[in-house]
């Protein structure tokens, strides 16, 4: 409440300001009537020292010609002045003035102040934000409360059935590392991210001291989609885990700075961000994410930043966060506890799937490079090259992609 007084008492007083400068412009005219009466008097006054004698004609003649002059001069001055009746009722434009005044503080601080928000001192922010930080909710918590997904169009109801005895396989066979490896990337790819998250977890304590950091990144990129967005504590601690071991790793740190800027620390959200962008290559997969949200997080930490242009796709980038869509090498030889036969068949459908994909929408040279390789294990080696033809067409501009296509097709017995 003190702040409304403090703020109306303010407006107040810059309206009173305005409205008695109206008023004193309203009193012009009758200060020039008054200077002119002023000269006439002089004149009258010169013409009775003449008749006394007291000034010769030519004295008289000239006080007289100077009077006239000042006179003239005080005659134009009021006529420029608006006159008393040709001014307006100033008292009525004075209020309005007063009244827009009023108006226009208050619209400007509805739009960008903080009504009844308390003031917040620096201190107390950052002591908001640590509480924030401490108190978030689980992953678990967090998992509950996000929006059901749909399945994606386009999966067969055939590839259902090998998820489902994936999944079966993989509670008889826990210990399988390339097994869950399979699980937690088609479970992703089902928009099952809980269940793909369980899986990525799995991943890394099977490889124990081995998990790199790319494995905890997966991990905490799985934990954000499943919790739509939110950086858990969880998630963090993976991420942290992460930087211990690559402290340069970019998936790591955007994700840092997401969860930076989700408890109110915008400022160590903007500092994380504007470096990886400047230290990252185009088509690093946090770059756009970057893009559309660092002048947000710069202006809320009251800070001044223009985003530079984005500059030219540039080849050799890193991978996206959560691995390439469609089946890798890796994929091909998983699942060994499975039959050949529902192996096949769930990677088949994996391959179709990619292909049928970069087709329609296109892709980057890695998910081209990973399509070739997945059909030369599977020998099918004239789709295959078929792939590394149109991928050369797709690339052709662009000879650092065109590398990785080229060496993805020797790898597969198809080099052209």
């Amino acid at each position: 409440m003190t702040f409304w007084i403090i703020a109306a008492f303010l407006t107040a007083l810059c309206a009173a300001v305005l409205a008695l400068g109206l008023m004193r412009r309203r009193g012009g005219d009758a200060t020039g009537a008054r200077d002119m009466q002023v000269y006439r008097d002089q004149l009258r006054e010169v013409d009775r020292d003449l008749e006394r004698g007291v000034i010769t004609p030519a004295e008289a003649e000239r006080v007289r010609l100077e009077v006239s002059r000042r006179l003239l001069a005080a005659k134009h001055k009021a006529e420029d002045l608006p006159s008393a009746a040709g001014a307006g009722p100033s008292p009525v434009l004075a209020g309005l003035v007063a009244v827009l005044i009023f108006a226009g503080a208050f619209v400007l601080y509805r739009q960008l102040g903080a009504p009844g928000y308390p003031d917040m001192p620096i201190a107390d922010r950052l002591a908001v934000a640590e509480r924030l930080h401490q108190n978030r909710m689980s992953q678990a918590e967090a998992e509950a409360r996000a929006p059901k997904r749909e399945q994606p169009p386009g999966v067969t109801q055939r590839h259902l059935e090998l998820m489902d005895k994936l999944r079966a396989a993989m509670v008889k066979r826990p210990d399988d590392l390339e097994g869950q490896r399979l699980l937690a990337d088609n479970e992703a790819r089902l928009g099952n991210f809980a269940a793909a998250r369980k899986a990525q977890q799995r991943v890394i304590e099977i490889k124990g001291d081995q998990a790199n950091a790319a494995d905890f990144v997966n991990l905490a990129d799985l934990m954000a989609l499943a919790a739509d967005g939110y950086i858990s504590p969880e998630a963090e601690a993976a991420l942290q885990r992460a930087l211990a071991v690559d402290p340069r790793n970019g998936g790591a740190r955007y994700y840092m700075g997401l969860m930076y800027a989700q408890i109110g620390r915008p400022d160590l959200a903007f500092e994380m961000w504007r470096k990886l962008l400047d230290e990252s290559l185009p088509q690093a997969p946090w770059v756009p994410p970057i893009r559309d949200q660092i002048e947000l997080v710069a202006r809320d930490a009251g800070i001044t930043y223009r985003l530079p242009p984005e500059p030219a796709p540039n080849a050799g980038g890193d991978a996206p966060v959560a691995g390439l869509p469609g089946p890798s090498a890796a994929d091909v030889a998983a699942a060994q506890q499975m039959s050949a036969q529902d192996r096949n068949a769930m990677i088949r459908s994996m391959v179709d799937r990619l292909s049928t994909r970069l087709a329609s929408d296109g892709g980057t040279a890695k998910e081209w490079a990973r399509l070739i390789g997945a059909l030369g294990v599977l020998g099918e080696t004239d789709r295959a090259a078929k792939a590394c033809a149109d991928a050369q067409q797709v690339f052709a501009g662009t000879p650092a992609d065109l590398d990785v296509v080229r060496a993805a097709a020797e790898n597969a017995g198809v080099a052209r």
